[in-house]
C-alpha cells in the first residue's frame, strides 16, 4: 500500500518551514481506496514568493485546521504505506519535523518519483512534476497546490509501475512490508486478488518471483492453482508466500506482458513457457507461372513469415478462411494437394488459377491484399483496446512492422501527439513470440480498433 502526497510549506529556514497545505492519497498499487486534504494554518508567515508561487496567503489559512489538528488523519491514511512523492525527501522531512514537534515519532520508507523516472523513463528533458508530466500527457491541475501536485503524482507512480519491467518497485515494497508480504493462508492470497484480467506474479518468501501467470480471471486461476494436485501446483503451493498482480484490461496485454516477463525474469516454474509459442508459419513463394502461392510450414526462423499458429491444425483452418475470404485456389494454396484443377474449380468458385486459366495479375490481387492485412512488414499502426477502467485505453504501437511496446490512456490528444505517444508507452522486445502473440489474436478479435500511422507520424 502507498500514501502518495504533496506537501506546500510557508519556505524559510531549512527545518523551520511550516506546512500550508496538505493532500493524500492512499494507493492500492491500481485505484486510489481514500483520500485527504486540508489547508493548514503554519502559524507563522509565508514567504512571498510562496505566495506567489501557489496563491496560498496567510489569510486564507486564518480559520485552517492547525497542524496537531489532522495529525490523527494523516496517521490512519498512511497506516501500513510507503510514502511516495515526488523528491519524497523533502515532503518526509517536512511530515516528521511537524510529528517531532508534536513528540510523536513518524517512520516511513519512502519511494521519490524523480528518481523512479529517472531510471524507468531516461532521457526526459526535465523531471520537474510539471515538466515531466506535461510530456507524458497526464492531467495536472492546480500546479504548485497540493491536490493537484499529489493527484498528478499517483497517475506518474501508475505509469512507473507500468513501466517497471523489473518489478523492482514491487520487490522493494514486499522487503519494506514484511507484514504483507507473508501470508499464513492460500485462501487470503485469492481474497485480495480480483476476478479481472491481467498479470498475477508469486513471490517465495525471499522476495523472489517463481512464477509468472496471465488470466482473464486473476482469482479464479489462482483458486486453480491452489486447489491443483499436479506436481507442479503443489510446489508453489508449498513456496509461495505472496501474489502482486497488475490489471491490464485485456487479455493482448496481459499475453505480452506474461512472454516478455517470463523471458526477462526466467521464474523457476515458467520453463514451458520460455519456450516459442508456435509450431508452423504461413510463407508465400510465386511459382514458376509467376503464381504467388502460399504454404504451411513447420516454424523456421530462417524464413520469413506471413503469420505463425499454435499448431498445425490451427494453421489449416485459418488457412482455409483466407482462402474463401479472398477467394484463393486451394492447389495455390496447399489445401488440395492435386496435379490438375482443384476440387473448388469444379465447383465453380474456383477461378481456374490451378490450371493457368485465371490471369496471373488478377490472381496476384487478391493474394497481395490479403499479404497486406495480415503481414506486420512494414507496417505503423496502433492497436486500440480496452484499458484497467472504464474511462482507460490501451495502446500497442507497431512501427516499421516492430512491436515497439503498450500503454495506457485516457485523453485521446495522448495519442494523436507523436511525443506523448512515445512517452506513455513501455517499451517491449521485439521477437517471433510476441509477432505470433499480436497476429493471433488479430485473427481471434475482429473489432479491434486499428489506427494506421504514416511513417512520419511516429518517427
Amino acid at each position: 500500500m502507498y500514501a502518495i502526497l504533496d506537501i506546500e510549506t510557508t519556505g524559510g529556514k531549512y527545518n523551520e518551514e511550516g506546512i500550508t497545505e496538505i493532500a493524500i492519497y492512499r494507493f492500492d498499487g491500481h485505484k486510489i481506496v481514500d483520500q485527504f486534504s486540508s489547508l493548514v494554518n503554519p502559524e507563522i508567515p509565508i514567504q512571498p514568493f510562496v505566495v506567489n508561487l501557489t496563491g496560498i496567503n496567510s489569510e486564507m489559512l486564518r480559520h485552517a485546521p492547525k497542524f496537531y489538528e489532522i495529525a490523527k488523519r494523516v496517521i490512519e491514511i498512511t497506516n501500513d504505506c510507503i510514502l511516495v512523492a515526488h523528491n519524497a525527501l523533502f515532503d518526509k522531512r517536512i511530515l516528521t519535523t511537524e510529528f517531532d514537534r508534536l513528540g510523536y515519532q513518524f517512520e516511513k520508507e519512502t519511494l521519490c518519483t524523480v528518481e523512479l523516472s529517472k531510471k524507468l523513463i531516461p532521457d526526459m528533458p526535465s523531471y520537474s512534476l510539471g515538466k515531466l508530466v506535461r510530456s507524458l500527457g497526464i492531467p495536472l491541475s492546480d500546479r504548485h497546490r497540493a491536490q493537484g501536485d499529489a493527484k498528478a503524482t499517483v497517475a506518474l507512480f501508475k505509469m512507473l509501475l507500468d513501466k517497471d519491467k523489473s518489478k523492482e518497485i514491487i520487490t522493494e515494497t514486499l522487503r519494506t512490508e514484511p507484514k504483507r508480504q507473508l501470508e499464513p493462508k492460500l485462501i487470503d492470497i485469492i481474497k485480495n486478488t480480483p476476478s479481472e484480467t491481467g498479470v498475477y506474479y508469486m513471490r517465495n518468501e525471499a522476495g523472489k518471483l517463481i512464477y509468472i501467470g496471465k488470466s482473464k480471471n486473476i482469482k479464479k486461476r489462482l483458486t486453480q492453482h491452489f486447489t491443483s494436485d499436479n506436481r507442479k501446483s503443489k510446489k508453489i503451493q508449498l513456496e509461495v508466500k505472496s501474489v502482486s498482480y497488475e490489471k491490464t484490461g485485456n487479455e493482448l496485454i496481459a499475453l505480452l506482458k506474461e512472454s516478455e516477463e517470463i523471458k526477462h525474469n526466467k521464474p523457476i516454474y515458467n520453463r514451458a513457457l520460455r519456450r516459442t509459442k508456435f509450431t508452423h508459419q504461413l510463407t508465400s513463394f510465386v511459382d514458376e507461372n509467376g503464381y504467388i502461392n502460399l504454404k504451411i510450414e513447420k516454424a523456421d526462423a530462417r524464413k520469413k513469415a506471413i503469420t505463425t499458429f499454435g499448431n498445425y491444425q490451427q494453421a489449416k483452418t485459418a488457412l482455409y478462411k483466407i482462402a474463401e475470404e479472398y477467394q484463393l485456389c486451394q492447389k495455390l494454396t496447399g489445401l488440395n494437394n492435386t496435379e490438375n484443377q482443384c476440387f473448388n474449380y469444379t465447383i465453380s468458385e474456383c477461378f481456374g488459377a490451378c490450371i493457368n486459366k485465371e490471369p496471373v495479375a488478377k490472381y496476384n490481387t487478391r493474394v497481395q491484399e490479403f499479404l497486406n492485412k495480415y503481414s506486420f512488414e512494414n507496417q505503423n499502426m496502433l492497436i486500440i483496446d480496452r484499458g484497467r477502467e472504464i474511462e482507460e485505453r490501451s495502446v500497442i504501437l507497431i512501427e516499421n512492422g516492430i512491436y515497439k511496446g503498450y500503454g495506457f490512456y485516457n485523453l485521446n490528444h495522448q495519442i494523436n501527439n507523436p511525443a506523448i505517444l512515445k512517452s506513455i508507452i513501455t517499451p517491449m522486445q521485439n521477437n517471433r513470440d510476441v509477432q505470433h502473440i499480436i497476429q493471433n489474436y488479430l485473427r481471434r478479435k475482429k473489432g479491434l480498433k486499428i489506427v494506421n500511422l504514416s511513417p512520419k507520424t511516429v518517427n
